[in-house]
């Protein structure tokens, strides 16, 4: 594929708002996971026992009044996020360059608005929704992406994509091929997912959920730490916006093995990162950091460490982050791929944090410390319930 431009980009996660938050707290090994003290709607109901990537403040900040009509917690994570990184200036000369209609939105969500529904379910007056949550763009999985398209006014496609885990990551795919067909000229692609009861008890009801601060490729492992995210990126065509980091390459699949298992030889998984090399001009070891889906649970980690023993040199770094904010459900792609740009731009490879013992079947690619050395390219994986995969190559500019 023809090298995509990454004009701009940002995250915003329970590690704080803003790219310099996210490398600081990489750099220093602090994470963002407390007790799990979100708020339960249901009468009686006690929070679940665990802990949480929750984002803060979101609470206090309500949106602008002109924006009223889609107030929820998720856009109000959508519009924090679009504030930081100078990010909004740069979709505005974006659209300045191009026209607002030649440029795209592609938000990736896993729940969208759903915790608004859940507090309407909650507060039922007489079986109707109550009034002040009588707005049917907040119910609508399409939510996320309507909203950051109204609060940018950009005028070009508009879709948001809802695959599970991997949905942030589709949108750098969705949008290569959007620019590639000449239906837009640049894209403003992300993620938000906030939390929410149906997510905690969700993953819960299938055993997922440790008690404890996840541990991702420990030998000891016992689940994932759901949490909270927004992150855009900004992408054009190199030709047309210079810049130092790039878009290189995207691979899918869609293995289709289990509803929520990961096929066991990780060959979904496989694809995915191959087709993204491919797509890039790559070979393996021109990876030189390689962000994992890392969940921690004992199924997902020694699938994805197979897969990529099954295909990178040992001398690969590759973690996941996931220990450091939660798993982030929908917002998981674009986050590390926040951080694989950051590895990429400052040279400082994550490793995993919480963990210390690790997993014999995991290969020697598995890295459990930072590294600080210069990369010129990065990978990101993000793997979703039902086989769904998308793998990322970004890369520095040629000089």
């Amino acid at each position: 594929m023809a090298p995509l431009a990454i004009r701009a980009y940002t995250a915003t996660t329970a590690l704080g708002r803003g790219c310099e938050a996210q490398f600081r707290a990489l750099r220093e090994r602090r994470g963002g996971l407390r007790r799990n003290d979100l708020p339960v709607l249901a009468p009686g109901q006690e929070p679940l026992d665990c802990w949480i990537g929750r984002v803060e403040g979101l609470e206090d900040a309500a949106l602008p009044p002109e924006f009223a009509q889609w107030e929820c917690r998720n856009n109000r994570l959508a519009w924090l996020a679009l504030q930081q990184d100078g990010m909004r200036e740069a979709v505005a000369a974006a659209a300045a360059r191009h026209g607002a209609e030649r440029v795209a939105v592609v938000i990736g969500t896993s729940t969208a608005s759903i915790g608004a529904t859940e507090e309407g379910y909650a507060r039922l007056e007489n079986g109707a929704m109550p009034a002040d949550l009588h707005r049917p763009m907040i119910h609508a999985p399409h939510s996320p992406g309507g909203f950051v398209q109204a609060a940018t006014g950009l005028r070009g496609p508009c879709v948001t994509v809802a695959t599970a885990c991997s949905s942030s990551a589709k949108v750098f795919a969705q949008a290569a091929r959007l620019i590639e067909a000449n239906l837009c000229d640049a894209a403003l692609v992300g993620g938000i997912d906030t939390l929410c009861g149906s997510v905690l008890f969700g993953f819960n009801s299938l055993q997922l959920v440790s008690s404890d601060p996840c541990r991702p490729f420990d030998a000891a492992r016992t689940g994932l730490s759901l949490g909270e995210a927004g992150g855009y990126a900004l992408l054009e065509r190199a030709t047309d916006a210079p810049s130092m980091l790039q878009l290189r390459g995207y691979g899918e699949s869609s293995d289709a093995y289990h509803m929520s298992t990961p096929h066991p030889q990780g060959l979904g998984a496989q694809l995915a990162m191959r087709d993204a090399l491919a797509r890039a001009g790559l070979e393996p070891d021109d990876v030189g950091y390689l962000n994992l889906h890392g969940t921690a649970t004992p199924a997902n980690d020694s699938v994805e460490a197979l897969a990529v023993a099954a295909l990178f040199p040992e001398t690969l770094h590759a973690s996941s982050t996931k220990g450091w904010t939660g798993h982030t459900l929908g917002a998981a792609g674009i986050v590390e791929s926040v951080i694989a740009l950051l590895a990429l731009e400052h040279g400082e490879l994550p490793g995993i944090l919480n963990s210390d013992t690790p997993d014999p079947a995991c290969g020697p690619q598995i890295r459990f410390d930072n590294a600080r050395r210069p990369i010129t390219h990065a990978m990101n994986n993000s793997f979703g319930f039902g086989g769904n995969n998308c793998s990322l190559v970004f890369g520095r500019a040629p000089a």
